[in-house]
């Protein structure tokens, strides 16, 4: 018997299975039938719970989500300056500096980083605390704090990592910035 034959043999063995598929809409329908099962709930999970809760990183530096640039959250940890990375937020009420940056493997680190290390040194050095944002505070937020170490702590990008990936357990520089920083050398970026 030839192998075909015998891929053919064994496959009229297997047990048909149906397949529910989820739209963005939340409409479920059963897959190749279209019958329809559920529809009216969204097709994705729903985040009610905030993400208001910055993590300290080294003295001064704190990380989080766009959840944490509100007044409450500010005042609570004494945060005097507010680094915002791709998405900006109304905080008026505080010194606040927008860097855009679409969170995206091409877009350049450096040039990003270059307009934000100094920002956070000036914070740290005058001894106050400052937040690095974005929306998720997982991936632009990360790469400004593993820059900032590697750049005035001296850390490589692993050692620079594996601390802020121990504080905020989220973290996760998408694949593009995680290459970039790995070729920057340690108290050279700004140069």
């Amino acid at each position: 018997m030839s192998f075909l034959n015998e891929l053919k043999k064994q496959k009229e063995r297997l047990k048909g299975a149906e397949t529910v598929v989820t739209r963005v809409d939340g409409v479920k329908y059963v897959e190749n039938s279209g019958i329809l099962i559920e529809s009216g709930l969204p097709g994705y999970v729903i985040d009610t719970k905030p993400d208001d809760i910055p993590v300290l990183i080294v003295d001064y530096l704190y990380i989080g989500s766009q959840d944490c640039a509100v007044r409450s959250v500010l005042e609570k940890y004494n945060i005097k300056h507010v680094l915002s990375v791709g998405v900006d937020v109304d905080i008026s009420f505080i010194d606040h500096k927008f860097v855009p940056i679409l969170d995206l493997p091409e877009s350049d680190v450096k040039s990003s980083l270059i307009e934000c290390l100094p920002y956070l040194r000036n914070c740290i050095e005058n001894k106050e605390n400052v937040l690095i944002h974005c929306n998720a505070g997982v991936s632009r937020t990360s790469m400004v704090a593993i820059g900032y170490l590697m750049q005035y702590e001296l850390l490589n990008f692993e050692e620079a990592y594996r601390l802020v990936k121990e504080k905020r357990s989220a973290i996760q520089p998408n694949a593009g910035f995680t290459k970039q920083l790995r070729l920057l050398k340690p108290g050279n970026i700004l140069t």
